[in-house]
């Protein structure tokens, strides 16, 4: 298959999975796995075009940061407040990133693993969204700083490549009492500061492995990654008010099962 194809694949699947919770760097794993898209540079590609993704979730909520950016220069306190959960929620992950990269790098380049945490996470997911209790907390705003700890911690799990950072998110944000709105557009904001902060990272670790030959894939990718990703913000939470998070969990079990089959059977 074509480099550029590839690229353009890649990067539909990273913006398409990046915000759903069922494992954006498992999916671009098992499908690079799948397409042969290898080489020195791959790892640091599928880190690259993660700033597509990024860039969708600060397209489609430009007038909310707008307003929380003037509300800060205001000084009000919704404002302070939403400032305040994002930034404590993202300090868990940064913390343990910089400490154990070379064990997630590893982990990066192990399919099974992610095949394991795609059956494990739908299974976790399904059990929550049936038993979901009644919501206290429904806006970024008024989650106690306890609860924004508490879910930056829970996102740390998503450093093991097929749990998925949204859907750790999530899962926290529905444990600690959010609701189901809230909790994935808490996913969405949170992503920002965390996804720029590990790729800036990650990439920086990878710069001996990347040349000029990559940037053309990675522009492919990167732009590929922001359209479907934009498609992705805009109605997923929506969906997630009419059907819950239940399908995400059904997907998640059968993707993961043949994708466990596929790998132990080659």
């Amino acid at each position: 298959m074509d480099d550029r194809l590839q690229a353009l694949l890649l990067g539909v699947l990273e913006g398409l999975t990046e915000f759903l919770p069922v494992s954006s760097t498992g999916h671009l794993i098992l499908a690079a796995e799948l397409i042969g898209f290898a080489g020195e540079g791959s790892v640091a590609f599928k880190i690259a075009i993660q700033f597509g993704a990024i860039l969708a979730v600060l397209v489609a909520y430009r007038r909310l940061f707008a307003s929380v950016a003037a509300g800060l220069l205001g000084g009000k306190t919704d404002a302070r407040a939403f400032a305040r959960n994002i930034l404590l929620a993202v300090l868990p992950a940064l913390l343990l990133g910089a400490l154990a990269y070379p064990v997630i790098r590893t982990l990066l380049e192990t399919p099974v693993v992610v095949a394991v945490m795609l059956i494990a996470g739908g299974v976790l997911l399904l059990i929550l969204d049936r038993r979901l209790k009644a919501p206290r907390v429904r806006s970024v705003s008024a989650m106690p700083v306890s609860t924004a700890l508490g879910i930056g911690a829970v996102q740390c799990l998503a450093m093991v490549p097929g749990v998925s950072r949204s859907g750790a998110t999530i899962l926290g944000g529905l444990l600690m009492g959010l609701d189901r709105r809230t909790a994935a557009e808490f996913s969405f904001f949170l992503a920002v500061p965390t996804m720029l902060a590990a790729a800036v990272y990650a990439l920086w670790k990878e710069r001996d492995r990347l040349s000029l030959d990559d940037v053309g894939l990675i522009g492919i990718g990167f732009s590929a990654a922001f359209v479907s990703a934009l498609l992705v913000v805009r109605g997923l939470v929506a969906f997630v008010g009419r059907h819950g998070f239940a399908p995400f969990a059904w997907y998640r079990i059968v993707a993961g099962s043949v994708a466990l089959v596929w790998l132990l059977a080659r």
